[in-house]
């Protein structure tokens, strides 16, 4: 999986991670398509115990794919239903207030 980690200068966080074969690729859900580019989401691969490690202190997360969102799932970071699809490909957003 690719993992990025963007940082605000006020000190906010969006970790961005996505299954390996869809980075720089592009899917759709009905008008809207999501580019999912190496910009966001990064050029570092990682394995899943740091990707659970960085969700469990994650404020933001945006995650694009089958492999991390199972992930996610297995961890309790989202429910069962907690993503939706583009084309087949899932995505989550997680947020904590």
């Amino acid at each position: 999986m690719y993992l990025k980690i963007h940082r605000s200068a006020d000190g906010d966080e969006v970790v961005a991670v996505c299954d390996r074969e869809l980075l720089n690729t592009t899917v759709s859900r009905g008008d809207l398509e999501i580019c999912i580019s190496e910009t966001f989401y990064g050029d570092r691969l990682a394995e899943p115990e740091e990707v659970i490690s960085v969700l469990k202190t994650a404020g933001n997360a945006n995650l694009m794919g089958e492999r991390v969102v199972s992930l996610a799932i297995k961890n309790g970071f989202i429910g069962p239903s907690g993503y939706i699809t583009f084309g087949t490909v899932p995505h989550a957003q997680i947020i904590r207030l």
